[in-house]
């Protein structure tokens, strides 16, 4: 497989650099299997699913991961560093892998300091560029730390550009997020969702199911070679509880679809699905990696929003929908000025 075919000429201006408002308000680009295209309102969602179908949203929440801090220096002539610290997975408690900036000037020994009684002493530096921090505190003190200290960690497309404020502790925060803060990236998919519009889908009889997958780095990085050739990604963390499950084997068994909202909620489902389309309840890490040719089991039609060119989440729709098709939706979304990525507009993709 040639990744040339999976990539496309983005305008820069077509980057969105914040949500529109109301979040419920962004445009739908309707992608028929039949490479039928039509352009629609998030608004407009529940008329194109049926009561009984069931939406199903990645329920994690994004932690404040994004720290500054300073590395005193190592003797009397010396000078202080100021870092910019970006977590990347949780190892445990009180352990975290991190990019850093700048990392040439971070040793492993080192301690940074980001508030009276916050630190973290550089443990580790695997390869791949980044570091493993061991924080002086953990667990809730650790993720209260957090929230009291960083910022949203918005993707590179956006950081290059603006920093994060106090808006984004809101924008690029799901509605329906639980209380398990580990993802350093929104399920952004799920951000269009506002209490309006969750109501409008309830009362259209709709049902919503919620799993968990904790959104890492991967999400972000350019996709390799090799990774193709292992037909593996980066783990993530998910789960699919049993009831959840069950609900969804249910209505299937009863004609209805299952409906992911976001390529994490996919993702999830397809790593518990057995051949015969059946869910399975699991916890712990997936790797799973969608492109064209691998079976698609347990995803009737995707709620998404527009990803980057080469990348692996475009993909994975184009594993649901076909590479020619995606071209042609992304073409015409292009041509057409749709707002693109995380604050972007959105997707209904119809098999």
């Amino acid at each position: 497989m040639d990744l040339s075919e999976f990539q496309f000429d983005l305008p820069e201006q077509l980057i969105a650099l914040r949500p529109v408002e109301p979040q419920d308000s962004a445009r739908l680009l309707v992608v028929h299997g039949d490479g039928r295209l039509e352009d629609a309102s998030v608004r407009d969602l529940p008329r194109y699913l049926a009561a009984g179908d069931v939406m199903v949203f990645n329920d994690t929440r994004v932690l404040p991961a994004a720290l500054k801090g300073v590395r005193p220096a190592r003797d009397e002539a010396g000078q202080d560093v100021v870092c910019d610290v970006n977590l990347t997975e949780r190892m445990d408690d009180h352990c975290w892998r991190a990019l850093a900036r700048p990392g040439r000037r971070l040793k492993e020994g080192d301690t940074i300091i980001f508030a009276e009684g916050f630190t973290a002493e550089i443990t580790d530096r695997p390869e791949g560029g980044e570091i493993e921090l061991t924080f002086s505190l953990a667990g809730d003190e650790l993720t209260a730390a957090l929230e009291a200290h960083g910022a949203m960690p918005l993707p590179p497309y956006i950081a290059r550009r603006r920093p994060a404020d106090a808006r984004d502790r809101e924008t690029y925060q799901t509605k329906f997020a639980g209380d398990d803060a580990a993802s350093v990236a929104a399920p952004t998919a799920g951000l269009h969702f506002t209490p309006r519009l969750l109501a409008e889908v309830d009362a259209a009889g709709i049902a919503r199911e919620t799993v968990r997958l904790h959104v890492g780095l991967g999400t972000f990085k350019p996709l390799e070679a090799s990774q193709l050739e292992a037909n593996r990604l980066h783990e993530e963390w998910r789960r699919l509880t049993p009831e959840v499950a069950a609900g969804l084997n249910a209505a299937r068994a009863d004609g209805h679809r299952i409906v992911p909202v976001g390529t994490t909620a996919m993702r999830t489902l397809e790593s518990c699905v057995d051949v015969e389309g059946v869910l399975h309840p699991a916890t712990g890490p997936t790797d799973i990696f969608l492109k064209p040719g691998d079976a698609v089991r347990a995803t009737d039609a995707l709620v998404t929003n527009f990803h980057l060119p080469g990348s692996s989440l475009f993909m994975l729709v184009c594993a649901l929908m076909g590479t020619e098709t995606m071209q042609a939706a992304y073409a015409h979304a292009i041509a057409n000025e749709y707002r693109f990525y995380s604050y972007g507009d959105a997707c209904l993709l119809l098999p």
